[in-house]
């Protein structure tokens, strides 16, 4: 008898995901490159007159890393951790009570739309609302001297410390309820009959929490760690419209990416590339630092029954 022969689809596969390919490579990969290459050169605008491209080495990676890195580097890290801090501490709170059965929480699906709508607003909407509320004439300021609690307007935005608050308020407001969803469905793929024995053996809602919700959604929690601080180092938006490009008082909510944003306005393509090298090489330390940090000890274990078996 004449075997059947085996009909392959796999070439079905590689064919679906080519436009995908293609795509990447011509609107990521190449200007991905082109940005490099230019990080290498001269290559600005005086004036009128286009100075360059002529290649000049290291030069501009040394002219990037000064004072101002640093500086705004600093900046754009205290602002994400402001935002990020309650963001992960109130998304993972809100995740463990709206999954928990024994709470019988009413109205729950509409708390969850409630918390996940702000995700939805532009992040420039948030910010030309927020310039209005916490304007020295506007409605907060407004309440606040009709109650009596204040006796002159309060310059929100007039001290680093209120800007970067108000700033980290937006970045919270918007992004805490997409968290909160993808950590309730990371806690839903949990085994119920682990919580039921753990009930049982006489633990506490608070040791369950911490001794199987959280080891059990760490790779959930990795990807919400690491997607976070990405997109905190690219914070851009909130404080450009907020602080109308300026990043004041004093620069002190001004990030990377405005200066990145300010260098290709002038236009400086060298010192541009160069930034945009650190900042990738930034993120890809930071990325695998909270890697490690929170995937250690999972990793240290299995290569240690690798190397048993």
């Amino acid at each position: 008898m004449k075997k059947a022969k085996s009909i392959s689809r796999a070439k079905w596969g590689y064919i679906f995901i080519l436009p995908f390919f293609v795509t990447y490579f011509i609107f990521s990969f190449i200007p991905l490159l082109d940005t490099i290459r230019y990080s290498f050169f001269e290559y600005y605008r005086s004036g009128l007159r286009i100075v360059g491209p002529s290649f000049v080495g290291f030069d501009n990676y040394a002219n990037v890393m000064g004072k101002d890195f640093w500086t705004y580097l600093s900046n754009t890290f205290i602002l994400w951790m402001l935002g990020f801090v309650p963001q992960i501490v109130i998304a993972l709170l809100l995740a463990s009570w709206f999954v928990d059965a024994r709470l019988k929480i009413r109205g729950e699906q509409f708390f969850k739309v409630v918390i996940y709508l702000p995700n939805l607003i532009m992040a420039s909407a948030f910010a030309m609302l927020f310039f209005t509320m916490f304007s020295n004439s506007g409605p907060i300021n407004n309440i606040l001297l009709s109650a009596g609690i204040i006796n002159k307007p309060v310059d929100f935005m007039g001290t680093p410390m209120g800007t970067r608050l108000l700033v980290a308020l937006m970045n919270f407001l918007m992004w805490f309820g997409n968290t909160t969803i993808m950590l309730m469905a990371a806690i839903m793929g949990i085994s119920p009959d682990l919580f039921e024995a753990a009930a049982i053996d006489g633990t506490t809602p608070r040791q369950s929490f911490f001794y199987i919700t959280l080891p059990l959604i760490r790779p959930i929690l990795t990807y919400t760690l690491i997607t976070s601080l990405i997109g905190g180092l690219q914070m851009f938006d909130v404080p450009q419209i907020l602080t109308n490009g300026q990043g004041n008082p004093n620069r002190s909510s001004y990030t990377l990416i405005m200066w990145l944003n300010n260098l290709l306005r002038a236009p400086d393509y060298g010192r541009a590339g160069a930034l945009s090298v650190y900042l990738f090489i930034v993120s890809g330390v930071l990325c695998i630092m909270v890697y490690r940090m929170v995937n250690g000890s999972d990793d240290k274990d299995e290569k240690k029954n690798r190397k048993k078996r």
